[in-house]
C-alpha cells in the first residue's frame, strides 16, 4: 500500500503508511496547526475470512445419541481492502510530543477519541465493500437477491484499547457501539464483560460531528510553535504587564491571504480560543407559535460569512465548503484550506511531493465579486430565472438576500469549491415554511429540515458534482441537529433531471405538491435510508 494523504474536515493532513502489521498515521504540520494530535499512532488492521464448516468432534446426548459438532473457522490476515463485518482495528501505540513544546492534554481520552477518529474517517474513505451477506453454503441465491448489511469495523479491546473504562468512555461519547447492551456481572473492570465486542456503523460515523473530536493543544510559552497560522503583522502587539507583549486582536474583516489551513484567529467551524472542542448538544426545547403553527425555537444560525461545513473530496481533489452569505459590498476572502496545497511540512519519506505551486501575483490571482454580485450575476442567468424570478437589477438581489437573512426559519447559504463560489443554497426548517402546510402530522417532525438550490457557475455543473454537494447539504442537516429525521426537497415536477440527481443520491418522490406559483415533487430522505456522503 502506498503512501496515502488523508485530509480532515478541519484542513489539517496526515501521511497514512503500511508498517508491520498495520498503519502508522503521521501528522504533517504540527508546525502551523496546533491539533491534539500526536506526531503519530500505529493502529492495527486486521481482516477476517470465514472458513468452511469444520468438524470439531462430536456431543453425546442423554438419548444415547451423538451428533457432530460445527463451527467456522477465523482465519485472520493482514488488511487488503475493506470487508463488510470482517475487518479489527486497535490502537497500539502513540508518539507523543515533548512536553517542552506542548502543554500534555487535559484529557487522554479524548486525544485517542481523536485518533480514533481520525483513522476511521481514512477508513471510511475506502472503496465500498460488497455489500451482501453471505446464507450458508449450497444456497443458490444469486447475489443480487441476496440481504445486505450495513459495513462496520469491530473495535478490539487491545492495545491502547485496554485502558481502565477507555472504551466506556468512548462508547459515552458515541464514537463506538455494541449490541451488547447489559449491565454484565463481572465485577472486576479487567475482564471487560460486554466490551469485548465493540463496533463502528459506517452510517453512524458521517453523522457524528466533527467538531466533538477535533480540537487544538496549547503551546508552552517558550514552544518554538507559533499558537497559530503565521500571519503578517503590521506592527508589534501591546505590552503585558510583565514586560511581554500581546498579539493584536485579529480584525474580522481584515483581509488575510488564502489560508491552507484553518487558523485559530481565523472564523471555522473548529474555531476555539480555549482549544477544546467546540460541539455543544442542543438546548432543551422550547416551543412558540407563528402563523398559528407550534414549532420549536429555532437556534440561530451561523454568522454572516462564517463557514459551517467543509470536506475534502477525494474523487475532485477539491474542498467542497459553505458559508453563510453576506451584505457586505467586500468579498469574503476564502481562509481555509483548498485541495490543490500540498502540506509544507511534510516529512522526507512521505513519499508525496511538498511543491507550493506559482507564487501568487496579480496577474495569477482572480478577484471574486460579493455576494451581490453573485446573485446579481446568477439570478440574471435565463437558466436561474426561470427557477427562481429573481432577475432585474442589482437593487433586486440586494433586497433578495436581504430578506433572506432576515428570516426566522431558513438562511442563505454560498457554496464553495476550493473557495470559489459556485451555488447559492437556502436551509430551511419545514414546519414553519409554506411546505409545511401541505404535510400532515405524521408526515412531518418539529426537526425535519429542506433545502432550495441554484448552481450559478457554468463550470461546476454535471451529476458528479451535483452528488457530491447534494449528499453534503443532506450531511449537514444530520449533523446540525440530530432530531432532524427526514429532508426534503420540493423541484418543479418539469425539472426531470434535477429530480433523477436527488433519487442518485437516496431522495425518493413521495408525491405532488400544489403551490400558487407551481406544481412540484415532494422529495424526502430518512436519515435511517442515508449511508454517507458521496466521497
Amino acid at each position: 500500500m502506498a503512501p496515502s494523504l488523508l485530509h480532515l474536515p478541519n484542513g489539517q493532513t496526515v501521511t497514512v503508511s503500511p508498517v508491520f502489521g498495520g498503519l502508522f498515521f503521521r501528522v504533517n504540520d504540527l508546525n502551523t496547526h496546533q491539533a491534539a494530535f500526536p506526531p503519530g499512532w500505529t493502529v492495527i488492521l486486521q481482516s477476517e475470512d470465514e472458513d468452511e464448516d469444520k468438524s470439531v468432534g462430536s456431543e453425546h446426548f442423554d438419548d444415547g445419541t451423538a451428533h457432530e459438532q460445527h463451527r467456522k473457522q477465523h482465519l485472520t490476515h493482514r488488511y487488503r481492502r475493506p470487508t463488510l463485518r470482517n475487518d479489527t482495528l486497535f490502537l497500539s501505540s502513540i508518539s507523543n510530543p515533548s512536553n517542552s513544546d506542548f502543554k500534555p492534554v487535559t484529557s487522554p481520552t479524548r486525544q485517542i477519541a481523536m485518533m480514533l477518529w481520525a483513522t476511521l474517517w481514512w477508513y471510511f474513505h475506502q472503496p465500498h465493500p460488497n455489500p451482501h451477506l453471505p446464507i450458508g453454503s449450497g444456497n443458490e441465491v444469486p447475489e443480487a437477491g441476496r440481504p445486505k448489511g450495513e459495513w462496520r469495523i469491530n473495535i478490539k479491546r487491545e492495545g491502547i484499547f485496554k485502558g481502565r473504562n477507555l472504551l466506556s468512555k468512548l462508547e459515552r461519547m458515541g464514537l463506538v457501539s455494541s449490541e451488547e447492551s447489559f449491565v454484565g456481572t463481572e465485577v472486576e473492570d479487567r475482564v471487560g464483560e460486554g466490551w469485548n465486542e465493540m463496533f463502528v456503523n459506517q452510517r453512524s460515523f458521517w453523522q457524528l460531528d466533527a467538531r466533538i473530536f477535533l480540537f487544538t493543544l496549547t503551546p508552552t510559552i517558550n514552544s518554538p510553535f507559533p499558537p497559530g497560522s503565521p500571519q503578517p503583522r503590521s506592527r508589534p502587539g501591546s505590552p503585558h504587564r510583565d514586560g511581554g507583549t500581546s498579539s493584536p486582536r485579529p480584525d474580522p474583516h481584515q483581509e488575510f491571504p488564502i489560508q491552507g489551513l484553518w487558523s485559530p484567529s481565523m472564523p471555522s467551524p473548529f474555531t476555539s480560543g480555549s482549544h477544546l472542542p467546540t460541539y455543544y448538544p442542543p438546548p432543551p426545547a422550547q416551543y412558540f407559535i407563528t402563523n398559528n403553527v407550534r414549532h420549536p425555537l429555532r437556534p440561530k444560525p451561523p454568522r454572516p460569512g462564517e463557514t459551517f461545513y467543509t470536506r475534502f473530496v477525494p474523487s475532485l481533489g477539491q474542498y467542497l465548503s459553505f458559508r453563510v452569505a453576506t451584505m457586505s459590498r467586500k468579498s469574503p476572502t476564502h481562509q481555509g484550506p483548498v485541495g490543490s496545497m500540498q502540506p509544507k511540512f511534510l516529512p522526507p519519506d512521505s513519499g508525496i511531493s511538498s511543491d507550493s505551486g506559482p507564487i501568487p501575483t496579480l496577474g495569477n490571482m482572480s478577484i471574486t465579486p460579493c455576494d451581490i454580485e453573485l446573485l446579481h450575476t446568477w439570478m440574471n442567468n435565463p437558466r436561474v430565472a426561470a427557477a427562481w424570478g429573481a432577475a432585474g437589477p442589482v437593487a433586486t438581489q440586494e433586497a433578495f438576500l436581504q430578506a433572506s437573512l432576515g428570516n426566522r426559519h431558513s438562511f442563505p447559504v454560498i457554496a464553495c469549491w476550493d473557495g470559489k463560489p459556485f451555488g447559492y443554497f437556502e436551509i430551511y426548517w419545514v414546519k414553519e415554511d409554506q411546505l409545511g402546510q401541505h404535510l400532515n402530522g405524521s408526515e412531518l417532525g418539529n426537526w425535519d429540515r429542506g433545502f432550495h438550490v441554484l448552481v450559478g457557475e457554468e463550470e461546476f455543473r454535471g451529476r458528479d458534482r451535483v452528488k457530491v454537494w447534494l449528499s453534503a447539504l443532506i450531511h449537514y442537516c444530520w449533523l446540525a441537529d440530530q432530531r432532524t429525521e427526514r429532508v426534503f426537497c420540493e423541484p418543479r415536477i418539469d425539472n426531470e433531471k434535477f429530480i433523477g440527481y436527488l433519487q442518485d443520491v437516496g431522495f425518493c418522490k413521495e408525491r405532488e405538491i400544489s403551490f400558487p406559483f407551481k406544481q412540484a415533487a415532494l422529495m424526502k430522505i430518512l436519515r435511517e435510508a442515508w449511508d454517507s456522503p458521496c466521497i
